[in-house]
């Protein structure tokens, strides 16, 4: 009884060596087009995603409150400078 499960093991697993991956070289290694395609989805999915949140009073008050930190850096940013300028 050992012997039949053992090749049959044996088989299963030498079919899934065979069987690569979409996307993937033989080697394991994604092809171009795997990453292209990959990129490209994560990239609409992150601009959907802005999307449907700029459009909500929480995304709203979110890029005011970022506009906000911008505009205080830019001012710090400034007064640095100013400083060391020896204006300031």
């Amino acid at each position: 009884m050992r012997g039949p499960t053992r090749l049959r093991s044996r088989s299963v697993a030498a079919t899934l060596e065979d069987v690569t991956e979409p996307g993937y070289t033989e080697d394991g290694v994604p092809t171009f087009e795997h990453v292209r395609e990959t990129i490209e989805r994560r990239s609409t999915t992150a601009a959907g995603y802005e999307e449907l949140v700029s459009e909500s009073p929480e995304g709203q008050a979110r890029a005011e409150r970022e506009a906000d930190h911008e505009s205080a850096a830019r001012d710090k940013l400034e007064e640095i400078r100013r400083s060391l300028r020896g204006e300031g």
